[in-house]
């Protein structure tokens, strides 16, 4: 019977350590706030300054289509290059999608995890915007000098869209 009870004990405690952070935590809002500003500012409007910001210099993206972007200047350079498409790319985070993982060591927090889906549109002059993919995320956010970097991003299961 205690061998039992100290399953269930250890079981229930592991869950909690390994838990995704709470929704209305300051970790979870810093993290969904620069995803928002490297997305809806940085990927929507071109605007590469927000990835100057929020990337570290170590920077490296895995993409399941586009290969590997091997730094933070390839990167740029690529969100520069949008402007070139046949129509205006525009990124949306999946509502309730999102969550965060810490990574501590030695009970200190130095980075986190952060998962979710994301959706891709076309806006085309005279068009109704269109959705042309989705794919899931996982970002890799590390604390340099006391600010949030994203180190690593891995964009994979995309899904064209049917049309």
């Amino acid at each position: 019977m205690k061998t039992i009870l100290i399953f269930i004990v250890l079981l229930f405690t592991s869950a909690t350590l390994f838990a995704q952070v709470e929704r209305s935590s300051d970790l979870f809002n810093t993290l969904r706030s620069n995803d928002s500003l490297l997305f809806n500012v940085g990927f929507n409007t071109a605007d590469t300054s927000q990835f100057e910001d929020l990337l570290s210099d170590n920077f490296e993206m895995y993409h399941d289509e586009a290969g590997i972007i091997p730094s933070k200047r390839a990167l740029i350079a690529s969100i520069k290059n949008l402007g070139k498409m046949d129509y205006k790319p525009r990124r949306k985070l999946v509502e309730g999608s999102l969550e965060v993982f810490q990574l501590m060591k030695n009970g200190i927090l130095y980075g986190a995890i952060q998962t979710g889906e994301h959706q891709f549109y076309g806006i085309e002059k005279g068009k109704p915007e269109y959705l042309t993919s989705k794919a899931r995320f996982t970002h890799v956010w590390l604390l340099e000098n006391g600010k949030w970097k994203l180190s690593k991003a891995l964009s994979y299961d995309h899904e064209q869209a049917k049309k």
